[in-house]
């Protein structure tokens, strides 16, 4: 049997090849979060400050400021606050302990669910199917009163968390 001997010549690379590896050098460019109902931005699982940032930079127009705003009340009022983006909507709570407030975005407005709202005073307006849940809806044109939400968001903080 004889074999054929197989040439080393080599191709120049097409196109395609070339561009990829001048691309590999760089770090991928990160895709915009999809904005599900709502304007509510879908982001991946994570815990700590940099989910939640990301959940609040995507956030579309009035919305990102109601979500920077409450995100420096928080840390302020709770400087040890434990965050976390779960299902979508971050989570702000105490490590080891469970999260005492959530944030989720609809059309017209960003709603504050306090776990425990039920034993805070005055109690938060908002009603919820789920015994202990209250609701603060925050919308576009309302004034924030951060004094009266500050209290709230540290007697929630001083309350036993969830473990959602």
């Amino acid at each position: 049997m004889i074999k054929k001997k197989v040439s080393a010549k080599k191709k120049a690379p097409t196109k395609s090849v070339a561009k990829k590896s001048i691309k590999a050098g760089k770090p991928p460019k990160k895709k915009e979060p999809i904005l599900l109902s709502g304007g509510n931005p879908q982001i991946a699982k994570g815990y700590g400050d940099a989910p939640v940032q990301e959940y609040i930079a995507a956030l579309p127009g009035w919305k990102r400021d109601i979500g920077r705003k409450l995100d420096d009340l928080i840390v302020r009022t709770v400087p040890y606050v434990y965050k976390a983006v779960k299902w979508n909507s971050p989570l702000y709570g105490i490590e080891g302990d469970g999260w005492f407030l959530g944030i989720h975005v609809f059309n017209k407005y960003v709603k504050v669910a306090f776990f425990r709202g039920s034993h805070l005073k005055p109690i938060p307006p908002g009603e919820s199917k789920q015994k202990e849940v209250r609701y603060l809806d925050i919308k576009e044109t309302d004034t924030i009163d951060e004094a009266q939400l500050s209290s709230w968001i540290k007697q929630a903080s001083d309350l036993p968390g969830e473990k959602i």
